[in-house]
């Protein structure tokens, strides 16, 4: 596999995703990028963003990026040996919510730019990224306007990853499918 690839790990909720995510970065290297998308909303979060800050080797970094996470990974000056973004779902979660008064075309093209800024900085810090992320559309169509938004728009955005990924895999009961993988 090519030093700078990408691999999009895709899954429903407690699927393995994460864990596996974890497993491929340990072992491209000790010096891991943790990218974390969640935001602490309330008193439950908060837990869980402490637990999953403590089960991380010590010898990986955190980078707390709900949003503009392109731009945060710019500014990094030393390459990590791996980058680990996790994740998709809620960094779109995020972008969505910021500009939920706007259009879907507005929100898809933030989207868009935030992808591209993140793969121009992977390629920029040449090292290979994994991007977890859920599988929206394997459910029922949500009841509301802003959720079939958000499941429209972090499908595109699998999609787009997955088009430019050399692997992408997907988590069933914590077990790996290799849907594509171009060496």
């Amino acid at each position: 596999m090519k030093h700078n690839a990408l691999t999009l790990i895709l899954g429903g909720a407690r699927s393995g995703k994460s864990d596996y995510a974890e497993k491929l970065a340990a072992q491209m290297g000790r010096r891991v990028l943790y990218i974390a998308t969640a935001e602490i909303g309330d008193d439950e979060m908060a837990q869980r963003i402490v637990a999953h800050r403590l089960a991380r080797p010590a010898d990986w970094q955190t980078l707390e990026a709900p949003r503009r996470v392109g731009a945060a990974l710019a500014e990094i000056e030393i390459p990590p040996e791996a980058l680990l973004l996790d994740c998709l779902t809620l960094l779109v979660s995020n972008i969505l919510l910021a500009l939920e008064n706007e259009p879907q075309p507005t929100i898809e093209t933030a989207v868009q730019a935030e992808l591209d800024a993140i793969l121009t900085a992977q390629v920029r810090l040449d090292a290979p990224l994994i991007v977890v992320s859920n599988e929206v559309g394997l459910g029922l169509v949500p009841p509301y306007p802003l959720g079939r938004v958000y499941r429209d728009v972090l499908g595109r955005a699998n999609q787009y990853l997955a088009a430019r990924a050399q692997r992408v895999i997907f988590m069933v009961a914590g077990l790996p499918m290799v849907i594509k993988d171009e060496g």
